[in-house]
């Protein structure tokens, strides 16, 4: 593995090969999980709250938490 990224998904460390996407780490953390973003039944935030797409490349130290995408369509 050439420069090996570590990035955070829901707490968990994860480990990745440079160009890595948010869906790879996803994937990585949790096979379930990234059928759901697949799906569009859960979106990825970064650390701020702002949705980022799942072909984000990623960068070392990327912090990101699976949500609801229903939370996103909903509002309040």
């Amino acid at each position: 593995m050439t420069d090996a990224l570590i990035v955070f998904v829901n707490g968990a460390t994860v480990q990745l090969p440079s160009g890595a996407t948010v869906l790879d780490a996803v994937a990585a953390h949790d096979a379930a999980a990234a059928d759901e973003v697949r799906a569009g039944t859960r979106a990825v935030a970064d650390s701020r709250g702002i949705v980022v797409a799942p072909e984000t490349p990623l960068s070392g130290g990327f912090v990101m938490r699976l949500v609801s995408a229903r939370q996103l369509a909903g509002g309040a």
